[in-house]
């Protein structure tokens, strides 16, 4: 089992000092601490490759905390059972697997391609309102097709909640309180709720269940048949913002690499050019000929993942990388720190995308690309989110060049609380000749 120690306690380290600058705590403990770290008791952070890894895919040892964004509705009839739950996650899965986000790029690509069209030139952009509606119109038509039009508005809602309720405060109120947040939430997710049942009612009646994710969890199951409306409805709320939260935040470290890296933008620019005339003509061949825009995005990812820290606790006494964990613990599971490794990756801190078309640098390699997770909790998005950022990415490099706003102060501000965002990024999009 190894020997029966704890971490190294961080010098310094505390709740105080981790708020004040999350990310350069994160990166003192790994360089001065190693592979796991002492936050402070019972508080480790897995700082590299190999114990994240060991953590995401030790479920059993390390479980995902059971609080959902938007948990089930309470209902006279009762709440979806976990098994229910559980055949509706599958069911959800069958669309957003890369088989199938493949055989979609065609519905994805229009909307990306139309997305430069809505940013005004000559003049300095807040970007991330924009990056979130375009994004957030792809994954909402990308789960209902025809209907997504209706559930757009009550998606942005939801998004809005999701905001005000993860907001930091200084009081953490126990779940059963119902601040005003929560409420808001509630009224949020009641609306979406509402106006998707009439959408699957429609659907089942006629028998035309559609091809997207809505109708992927409406096709009965040789294992489960029907699931119940209830355990579709309630699964639909989180997925629904998740599809264009996560990468929006991601968009506005690549738009910003973009502005700061015009030699790669070019080459971005140089790849989009071939890619067809009529946006829906796009298959996953093209899709797959973006190599260095692709790389482009890893790479970015790489540097900032969207979701920088994930938090598990310890289901019992355990080791990790030798060290013992006790029952109860949290792990923060950092990919910031692990994929700035520099025995994983060169010159880690460098942006460097040409890194991703290298073998030496496989995505295959454990641990080395967690920005979307692994294991049994990885991003069940990932496929959807590389395809989105990807094409939106080649769109924007091919009609504009960006720059950032002049001046020696930064045109955004880092946070870290929920995801490494940019919040306020400005830009600037002159056409290309």
């Amino acid at each position: 089992m190894g020997r029966m120690n704890e971490p190294p306690r961080l010098p310094g380290g505390s709740f105080a000092a981790w708020s004040r600058d999350r990310l350069a705590l994160a990166r003192r403990g790994a360089d001065e601490c190693g592979d796991v770290w002492q936050l402070e008791p019972g508080v480790y952070v897995a700082a590299t490759a190999g114990p994240c890894e060991a953590v995401l895919h030790r479920a059993q040892d390390f479980r995902k905390a059971p609080s959902p964004l938007f948990p089930p509705l309470k209902r006279s009839s009762g709440a979806p059972t976990p098994e229910q739950r559980a055949h509706a996650h599958a069911a959800r899965m069958r669309g957003l697997r890369p088989q199938a986000v493949a055989a979609r790029i065609g519905e994805i690509a229009p909307t990306a391609s139309r997305f430069p069209d809505q940013w005004p030139t000559g003049q300095d952009v807040e970007i991330l309102p924009l990056v979130r509606h375009a994004l957030a119109e792809i994954g909402v038509r990308y789960l209902f097709s025809e209907d997504a039009p209706t559930l757009l508005p009550f998606a942005s809602q939801l998004f809005l909640a999701r905001e005000v309720l993860v907001r930091p405060s200084r009081w953490v109120w126990p779940r059963w309180i119902p601040t005003p947040a929560r409420r808001f939430r509630t009224r949020q997710q009641v609306a979406f709720t509402d106006a998707l049942r009439p959408i699957v009612r429609r659907r089942r009646s006629s028998g035309r269940l559609g091809d997207d994710v809505l109708g992927q969890m409406l096709q009965p199951s040789s294992r489960y048949g029907l699931l119940p409306e209830e355990a579709i409805l309630d699964t639909l709320p989180g997925i629904t913002v998740a599809t264009f939260e996560a990468p929006a935040r991601a968009a506005g470290w690549i738009l910003l690499h973009l502005a700061r890296h015009p030699q790669a933008a070019g080459r971005v620019a140089a790849e989009a050019a071939l890619l067809p005339a009529n946006p829906a003509a796009t298959t996953s061949t093209h899709l797959d000929s973006l190599q260095y825009t692709q790389a482009l995005v890893r790479e970015v990812l790489r540097l900032h993942p969207p979701s920088w820290l994930l938090t598990r606790r310890a289901a019992r006494q355990t080791q990790l990388d030798d060290y013992t964990i006790d029952a109860g613990s949290t792990v923060l599971v950092c990919p910031y720190t692990a994929q700035r490794d520099a025995r994983e990756h060169s010159e880690p801190d460098r942006f460097q995308p040409e890194r991703w078309l290298d073998d030496s640098d496989s995505t295959a390699k454990p641990g080395v690309f967690l920005s979307f997770g692994t294991g049994p909790h990885g991003c069940e998005g990932a496929a959807l989110a590389m395809a989105m950022l990807t094409l939106l990415t080649a769109q924007t490099a091919r009609r504009y060049h960006l720059s950032e706003p002049p001046g020696t102060e930064p045109s955004y501000q880092v946070t870290t609380f929920e995801g490494l965002a940019t919040v306020g990024l400005r830009l600037r999009a002159t056409l290309r000749s």
